[in-house]
């Protein structure tokens, strides 16, 4: 086999169907975020504003956040120097645990080195736990979710997003006595809807299953103490895992679950994904810790945030764009092509400084492609206002290049 000539037509392929990706080179300015350094190609730079970024809440440059790392870099050096089993468990893992198992009501928190491995190392793993286990999953579940349900060994149905009624189907059709699992999301993240929580929790009852929840796109966001849409519908209780990250609002690393002591302890007992894995560094798990201290109390930050997001949701429909709008903080435009999504991400940096990555398949279906902006408390007024002019000026061009490319 030509080994070479294989790699170049696969990459080929993502480029004839306009869906290669390209890193961007941004350098983040502390204390000045959402600015950055644009790293240009030909070694020059320019100032660019991120609109695309996890740091729902600017708390990646928040000082007290800072201030804890810099003390634990300090104080342990910079690495945990081993897995949690081995050397790699100290006073800032426990500490980050409590926190994240008092934010979430919870008897005890598991780290991971991220959401993803979280989803995938639990929902891998729990087929062991319970034999013969099925698990339920929605059919837009994040692709960390979908791995640990394939690769977990067991039964899997897969339910039509968000329908209740599909899943009832699904769960009545199995053996009654069968241990059952459904995992779906809170917030989905490239259409910002919401999934339907409390009409999955009833079914659960129903029909005697756990009930697994990620909520990466909602910890630090949603309920008065930020501990995602199951808080604030009054729910977290109904939950028997729920799965988080650290590296969106609350703008560090990591991921996380939270559960009983007894589901904790099974999981990082018989899970890979958490016993063969070098801890996180200590000074990251004390700017988690403090970041999540902090947002139980930061109910302004999640107003101000939803502000902004609401304001550029009106302003971009109000120039006619197609936004996808349930509700929540994330904005997404829909494209609806690779080729022009990545022309209007590219303009938008070249020509605007606006940095907004193109979202296009197997992030999202094809023919969804879409441009998705994340507003923050952080942006102000000015930046909004240009956002706006240069989406109007942008889509209005883009309109004209399709019109003539159909002709």
């Amino acid at each position: 086999m030509n080994y070479d000539a294989a790699l170049d037509s696969a990459i080929g392929r993502l480029h004839s169907e306009g869906r290669y990706r390209t890193f961007i080179d941004i350098e983040r300015r502390q204390g000045a975020y959402p600015h950055a350094i644009w790293r240009k190609p030909d070694g020059s730079e320019a100032d660019i504003t991120v609109w695309c970024g996890n740091d729902y809440l600017g708390m990646g440059q928040h000082p007290e956040v800072l201030a804890a790392m810099h003390e634990a870099l300090e104080a342990t050096g910079a690495g945990s120097g081993g897995t949690r089993n081995i050397s790699g468990t100290t006073v800032y893992h426990k500490r980050l645990e409590a926190e994240l198992s008092d934010l979430h009501g919870k008897e005890a928190a598991l780290l991971f080195t991220s959401a993803y491995i979280a989803n995938d190392a639990t929902i891998s793993t729990l087929p062991k736990l319970f034999p013969g286990l099925i698990i339920y999953s929605d059919a837009l579940n994040h692709a960390s979710m979908i791995e640990g349900v394939r690769r977990n060994g067991g039964a899997k149905r897969i339910f039509r997003h968000n329908d209740v009624a599909h899943l009832r189907e699904l769960l009545a059709a199995d053996d009654p006595a069968a241990p059952k699992l459904i995992a779906f999301e809170s917030i989905y993240s490239m259409d910002g809807d919401f999934g339907p929580i409390k009409a999955l929790c009833d079914l659960a009852d129903e029909f005697n299953a756990l009930t697994y929840i990620d909520e990466v796109h909602a910890v630090g966001m949603y309920g008065p103490r930020g501990a995602g849409v199951a808080e604030r519908d009054g729910l977290m209780g109904r939950i028997d895992i729920i799965n988080g990250t650290l590296a969106k609002a609350y703008g560090v690393f990591g991921g996380y679950i939270a559960a009983s002591a007894k589901m904790v302890d099974a999981v990082r007992s018989y899970a890979p994904g958490f016993i063969f894995t070098t801890s996180l560094p200590p000074a990251v798990a004390a700017g988690a810790a403090t970041s999540v201290r902090i947002l139980k109390t930061a109910q302004h930050l999640r107003d101000a945030q939803q502000t902004n997001a609401s304001i550029l949701k009106m302003r971009l429909k109000g120039l006619g764009l197609p936004i996808i709008d349930h509700g929540s903080h994330i904005v997404p435009v829909h494209v609806g092509d690779p080729i022009h999504c990545k022309m209007l991400s590219d303009m938008l940096l070249e020509e605007f400084g606006i940095y907004s990555q193109p979202i296009n398949y197997p992030t999202v279906p094809r023919g969804t492609e879409r441009l998705r902006f994340t507003p923050s408390p952080v942006h102000d007024s000015q930046q909004i206002d240009r956002l706006v002019m240069a989406m109007d000026q942008l889509w209005k061009h883009c309109a004209l290049n399709r019109a003539e490319m159909s002709a």
